[in-house]
């Protein structure tokens, strides 16, 4: 069947144990597909159908693989739905952010410096520094301490988290300074860790909060970044909590209502909760795991929210709440995170915003770059009544 297409043939030597599917339409259509289909083109609905576009994609979405042509288009039941879908695509086409920031001269990205690094031009750089802001005003209402921390480390102390291990393919290459080796840091966790193990600790220190607004860099594909939403820099908001264990639950508790809290300043007051569990690869006793989600679980009971389960789709160290915020079009965005590590002390890892960039795209297509006065870039303007005036 797909002697003559390579293509097809990489799929099928990628597919070990599942079963292969081939689907057929008609007496003389058929070919490798995940599915599913149609029985037959007749089923389909004429009126709710409808070709969209063709565009370049590279295969599998790697820029050394050749440049195929790929064609969009939608189905649907009704002529009605298909009506909605199509109101609802040029809505977020009239909302991208990468459009707005352009109009709005928000922000940019460069190719003459790389492709996925973004450059916060002024007006961007107001609404940013009115973000953050907010941010650090209602942590330190929230008894955390405030950390800045260096953006590279030796390549040992990724060793020792785990990284190398778990998250090699998301970093970048090591550089070699004086005889040792460094690495540009895709996460802030092992920097505050240093820092709560510059001391000894008694018991009556806990729980210790400390937040940072950490730049971090991650290897992504050039084909799949997009806008401010798939970047390779960009800040994250990073806290751990030290704590007991019989303080974690009062913890998490305290971390979900300042989620809340910080997320409705924006105007983000509707959410999707899932509970991540342990994934396939990870580190540490069942027991142990058992605990932490136990943990989060009571936490997420007691403040009273609706979630699910995602199984297996925890941290490699530990078990997570995910928050996705939705936006005015009803789109879901994942921002949130809380996880818990059951250790002595217990540490918490979250972060509220997640990616500040991304969290800027999604606050631009939220309000169609129509931002609410007090974060508007521009916030009054004196018009003169003639020009003499």
């Amino acid at each position: 069947m797909a002697v003559n297409e390579p293509y097809k043939m990489e799929i099928l030597d990628s597919i070990k144990e599942d079963p292969i599917t081939i689907y057929h339409i008609g007496n003389e259509w058929w070919d490798l597909c995940a599915g599913p289909h149609v029985e037959s083109t007749g089923k389909i609905n004429n009126k709710a159908f409808q070709l969209e576009s063709i565009a370049g994609a590279y295969w599998r979405g790697d820029e050394k693989k050749p440049m195929l042509q790929r064609i969009y288009g939608t189905a649907w039941e009704n002529e009605e739905q298909l009506k909605a879908y199509l109101y609802f695509k040029e809505e977020a086409k009239r909302r991208d952010h990468r459009r707005i920031g352009q109009d709005l001269d928000l922000f940019s990205i460069q190719e003459e410096a790389g492709g996925g690094l973004v450059f916060w031009h002024p007006k961007g750089a107001i609404v940013r520094h009115i973000i953050e802001d907010s941010w650090r005003k209602t942590h330190i209402e929230h008894g955390y301490d405030l950390l800045f921390t260096p953006h590279v480390a030796r390549a040992d102390l990724w060793k020792i988290s785990g990284h190398l291990d778990f998250y090699k393919e998301n970093m970048y290459d090591q550089m070699e300074i004086e005889d040792e080796l460094y690495q540009l840091r895709p996460m802030n966790c092992p920097y505050h860790i240093l820092v709560y193990k510059r001391k000894l600790h008694s018991y009556r220190d806990f729980p210790i909060r400390v937040a940072e607004l950490g730049t971090v860099y991650r290897y992504e594909l050039s084909g799949s970044l997009h806008g401010l939403f798939r970047v390779r820099g960009f800040t994250q908001d990073d806290a751990h909590i030290f704590c007991l264990e019989d303080q974690i639950k009062d913890e998490i508790r305290g971390v979900l209502d300042l989620t809340e809290e910080i997320l409705l300043q924006f105007g983000f007051s509707k959410y999707e909760v899932n509970l991540s569990t342990r994934p396939e690869k990870a580190v540490g006793d069942d027991d142990i795991w058992e605990k932490a989600t136990v943990a989060l679980k009571d936490a997420l009971d007691d403040k009273g929210w609706s979630y699910q389960i995602d199984e297996g789709g925890g941290a490699f160290y530990g078990p997570k709440i995910d928050l996705k915020i939705e936006d005015s079009l009803g789109r879901k965005w994942q921002c949130s995170t809380i996880q818990a590590k059951k250790r002595r002390p217990i540490m918490i890892h979250r972060a509220v915003l997640g990616s500040l960039e991304r969290f800027f795209g999604v606050l631009i297509e939220h309000y169609a770059g129509d931002f609410p006065l007090w974060l508007a870039p521009i916030q009054a303007r004196v018009l003169p009544v003639t020009d003499t005036q």
